[in-house]
C-alpha cells in the first residue's frame, strides 16, 4: 500500500522541505499545493526531488474562503489522475511534522485498511458555534471593494440559507487521512453537485466541513473515525492552534497520534529535532 501526503503549503521552503524528508519512504509520495502567491523559485526541491509531484494550477488561498477546498481538489485531482497505486491520501499543512517514521505510518493505516480518519461534529446540536457559517451568507472567497457591506445587507434582505441536497452537516478540523476511493467519491460527488459548490463557496471556512459532510452522508458512514490522527493544541483560545515547542515533546509522545501541527522551524527548531531523534531512536 502507497500513501500520497497532500500538502497544503505557502511559505517557509526550509520547514516544508524537511517535513517531506520526514514523511518520505518505499511507500510515500508527497504531493505539494503551493500557493500561487508564493514564489516557486524559493522551492525549488519542488521540481527536482524524487518522491514529489508539485500540483499544477495552484489557486491563490485566502484564509477562511473556498479557495483553500479548491486548492485540495486539485490536489486530490493530482493524486487521482497520477497513475500510481494509492491506498491513502493524508492531507497535512506546511506546519505540520510526523510524530511516526514512514513505516510506523504505513503500518498503523495498513492495519486499519478501509477506515477514514476525520473529525466530524454534528453541527446543529454538538459544533452549534459553526451554525453561522452555513445559515448566514459569507463574501469571503470573493474580491470587490465593499464587500463586507454587500455582505451585511444580504444576510439583512435574504432568508437564512439551508444545506443543499438534503446534507447534514458535520465538521471540524480540515486535516484528514482518507482512504484514495473516499476521495475519488469527493470529487465525483462535487461534480455531479453543482449546487453544493455554489453553497460551500459563500460559506466561512467551508475546508471544515465539506469534505466531512460529503462522506458522512454517504456509503462510507460506516468507514468513519472520528479521530484526524493529529495532536494539535487550542488552549491557548486563540484562532490558530498553539505553536508547538519542546515543553509539548512529552504530551506529543504519549497522544496515539500520527502528526502534530503547528510548529516553527525558524523559531523552535529544537522541538523538531527532538521529533527526529525520537523517530530515529524507536526505528534502532
Amino acid at each position: 500500500m502507497k500513501i500520497a501526503h497532500l500538502i497544503l503549503a505557502h511559505t517557509a521552503p526550509a520547514q516544508l522541505s524537511k517535513l517531506i524528508g520526514a514523511l518520505q519512504g518505499g511507500n510515500a509520495h508527497c504531493f505539494v499545493h503551493l500557493d500561487r502567491k508564493a514564489d516557486l523559485n524559493s522551492f525549488p526541491f519542488l521540481l527536482d526531488s524524487a518522491g514529489v509531484t508539485l500540483v499544477a494550477d495552484r489557486v491563490d488561498v485566502g484564509w477562511g474562503a473556498y479557495s483553500i477546498v479548491e486548492a485540495t481538489i486539485r490536489g486530490f485531482g493530482a493524486i487521482t489522475a497520477s497513475g500510481m497505486d494509492f491506498g491513502y491520501v493524508n492531507l497535512l499543512s506546511g506546519a505540520d511534522y510526523p510524530l511516526e517514521s514512514p513505516s510506523g505510518i504505513h503500518d498503523f493505516l495498513a492495519r486499519n485498511s478501509g477506515k477514514n480518519f476525520m473529525e466530524y461534529y454534528p453541527v446543529y446540536n454538538q459544533w452549534t458555534e459553526a451554525i453561522p457559517r452555513l445559515s448566514q451568507y459569507h463574501l469571503t472567497n470573493y474580491h470587490f471593494p465593499g464587500k463586507y457591506l454587500v455582505q451585511k445587507y444580504i444576510n439583512k434582505l435574504l432568508p437564512e440559507r439551508s444545506m443543499p441536497a438534503g446534507l447534514e452537516p458535520v465538521g471540524r478540523s480540515q486535516w484528514m487521512t482518507l482512504t484514495v476511493d473516499a476521495v475519488r467519491y469527493i470529487l465525483e460527488y462535487l461534480q455531479a453537485h453543482p449546487e453544493v459548490v455554489r453553497f460551500f463557496k459563500l460559506t466561512w471556512a467551508p475546508d471544515e466541513i465539506i469534505f466531512q459532510t460529503i462522506l458522512y452522508n454517504s456509503p462510507f458512514r460506516s468507514t468513519l473515525v472520528n479521530d484526524n490522527l493529529r495532536y494539535i493544541d487550542w488552549s491557548d483560545g486563540q484562532a490558530s492552534p498553539k505553536v508547538l515547542t519542546e515543553e509539548d515533546l512529552e504530551r506529543m509522545a504519549t497522544s496515539g497520534k500520527l502528526f502534530a501541527r503547528k510548529f516553527d522551524l525558524a523559531r523552535f527548531p529544537a522541538v523538531i529535532e527532538q521529533l527526529d531523534k525520537r523517530i530515529k531512536d524507536h526505528q534502532m
